[in-house]
């Protein structure tokens, strides 16, 4: 495996752009090795990151159990339609 050098690290360290695009491209298939390190390098140092992949795996989650549990559950129900209606109309009364 090829040698990182001290710039190539210290832009890995500091590429919170790249370390999104690899939590999300982990989510979804597979990473390589050498993206592996990359990220687990930069998450070392980065907790703003390290929050980033928590909230995008339970986002993941959730949508991916709303999706496989059917169409119904997709749908606002009646109540909620109808207060929300009527919160629309009142904003649009009053403005």
């Amino acid at each position: 495996m090829k040698m990182i050098d001290p710039a190539q690290l210290k832009s890995i360290a500091y590429n919170c752009r790249k370390a999104t695009y690899l939590i999300e491209k982990q989510q979804i298939g597979k990473i390589t090795m050498r993206e592996k390190l990359e990220l687990k390098i930069h998450l070392a140092g980065c907790s703003i990151c390290v929050t980033f992949m928590k909230q995008s795996k339970l986002i993941n989650q959730m949508a991916r159990n709303l999706l496989s549990s059917g169409p119904a559950a997709l749908k606002l129900n009646e109540s909620y339609k109808k207060k929300l209606r009527e919160r629309i109309d009142d904003h649009l009364a009053n403005n």
